[in-house]
């Protein structure tokens, strides 16, 4: 770890000049409690950096929270080994897969499944007991329920060290949860403006404590957090029964861990209650389990906090762009994306050249640079990897 000034510590080895200032500005912002810290897999970001844990009082940055409320990661070890699918065609499996669930932005389910309704019915409840209307954002939110989207996020098949098998996904609050992002961001940048607010970046807007914007971006920032959790359960429903389908045998759950990692929690760290914002980092108290994925042709991680009190008990949630997607497409081929997922059942398109491994920071040494944040449990390897254009 490194301290590069009073209000901002950075875990990150691999960084560029760019992201160090935006979170420099970020960390000069006047209610940051005691301090940013800044994750391994640090990149730039929209307004705040991604890979960023930003502790604030009595203020909340939407943006900072990230425009994906509540996207992260689900991962199911089932009592299946490698040896259990050597033989056969993964191909078979990545395609029931892609059909039980919708893939891409501005994909949706065309009716609402029965694994669906009471995870809808809870989400209908929580708002009308909180006064929200998740219609307004997006008339088909229920539809959206068990929908993938695209860019980084995916659904694998994989296995550990001991060669047992996983699955393993990365998905968010989708279509709704973007449009209560961007609402409350506009909000926010709209109060600044009246009240003559000069802010370093239009998107460290902020919504002051006790407030009525406050208040309801808060409630629907908890609803949107609990519809991703439910979409990633949902979709890992569904791979599980795709899977049971494929071997022709029941999947034997051994263990399920979902966590966030673009979410706010009231927290008390440095004997203050503040805001804890992490924008692409997770959770990593004392013993809670925890994700942490490579890149789609890379190492995934099962691993364990260590509650380190200077990250606000908080770890990296990924590797971390090194390339823009624009750059990664004018620098690579699709001849090198083959090469990097040698061995891996994918959807071989060139759609994906910007999510190229290369394209991110290496994993490992990410992950040599969270070693006071995290232990790692199991280290997963991909077998099958699923992907939205």
């Amino acid at each position: 770890m490194e301290r590069l000034s009073a209000r901002l510590l950075s875990w990150a080895s691999l960084i560029d000049e760019k992201t160090l200032d935006q979170a420099h500005t970020t960390a000069r912002m006047p209610f940051i409690h005691p301090h940013l810290a800044l994750m391994p897999d640090a990149h730039l970001g929209k307004g705040a950096t991604v890979g960023s844990v930003i502790p604030t009082l009595g203020a909340i940055i939407p943006a900072a929270v990230g425009v994906d409320i509540g996207c992260g990661m689900i991962a199911v070890r089932t009592a299946f080994t490698r040896g259990d699918l050597d033989g056969r065609d993964l191909a078979e499996l990545r395609e029931q897969i892609e059909r039980a669930i919708p893939l891409s932005a501005g994909r949706y389910n065309r009716k609402i499944v029965a694994t669906a309704e009471p995870r809808i019915a809870e989400l209908e409840q929580l708002a009308e007991k909180n006064g929200i209307d998740p219609a307004a954002y997006a008339g088909n939110w229920r539809l959206q329920l068990g929908t993938l989207g695209s860019g980084n996020h995916f659904i694998e098949v994989s296995v550990d060290e001991l060669d047992r098998v996983w699955l393993f996904l990365h998905s968010g609050s989708r279509g709704v949860g973007n449009r209560i992002a961007g609402h409350h961001i506009t909000v926010a940048q709209r109060l600044a403006k009246q009240w003559w607010i000069e802010l370093p970046d239009p998107d460290l807007a902020y919504l002051v404590e006790g407030t009525p914007e406050f208040t309801r971006y808060i409630r629907e920032l908890r609803w949107a957090q609990r519809f991703a959790l439910l979409n990633r359960e949902e979709m890992m429903d569904r791979v599980i029964r795709q899977v049971s389908e494929f071997l022709g045998v029941p999947v034997d759950e051994q263990e399920r861990i979902n966590c966030h990692h673009n979410f706010t929690e009231s927290e008390k760290h440095y004997g203050k209650q503040v805001w804890v914002s992490r924008k692409g980092a997770i959770q990593a108290d004392a013993g809670r389990p925890g994700l942490i994925p490579g890149s789609m042709g890379t190492a995934s991680y099962v691993v364990e906090g260590l509650g380190d009190p200077q990250s606000l008990n908080s770890s990296p949630h990924g590797a971390g762009r090194e390339y823009s997607r624009s750059a990664a497409r004018r620098t690579f081929s699709h001849e090198q994306l083959r090469a990097a997922m040698s061995g891996i059942e994918f959807r071989d398109t060139d759609a994906f050249i910007d999510e190229i491994p290369q394209a991110y920071k290496p994993i490992d040494q990410v992950m040599t640079d969270a070693a006071s944040l995290v232990r790692v449990r199991h280290t997963l390897r991909q077998l099958v990897n699923v992907k939205g254009d």
